[in-house]
């Protein structure tokens, strides 16, 4: 093997490395989102993990953050919580923060 061919192979492992810890960071923050937003409508422990289980199904509707923003404020709109979408995407930022923190954490 060449020098060359190593460091290909280091490049493709961090990149496989970095695309699992995206995928977990976003799973991880689209959980912590299910949890505020359910916690906004007042719901009981299990109906809690059961949104956020549904939060975390509705992102793999369509590529990007548009679907969940668009669930999680109809849902509470729905449940008659006064919230605009600036203040949803925001929530949604600051739980990207907290999931990076706990992951980067539990390494």
């Amino acid at each position: 093997m060449t020098t060359f061919d190593d460091r290909e192979r280091a490049f493709e492992a961090k990149f496989a490395r970095d695309e699992e810890m995206a995928f977990r960071i976003t799973a991880r923050r689209n959980r912590l989102f299910g949890q505020w937003a359910a916690g906004l409508m007042a719901l009981t422990p299990e109906e809690t993990d059961a949104y956020a289980k549904a939060v975390v199904q509705a992102d793999f509707e369509e590529s990007g953050d548009e679907d969940i923003v668009r669930k999680v404020l109809g849902d509470l709109t729905a449940a008659g919580v006064d919230m605009d979408e600036a203040r949803v995407r925001a929530a949604l930022d600051e739980q990207t923060v907290e999931a990076r923190r706990q992951l980067t954490k539990a390494l």
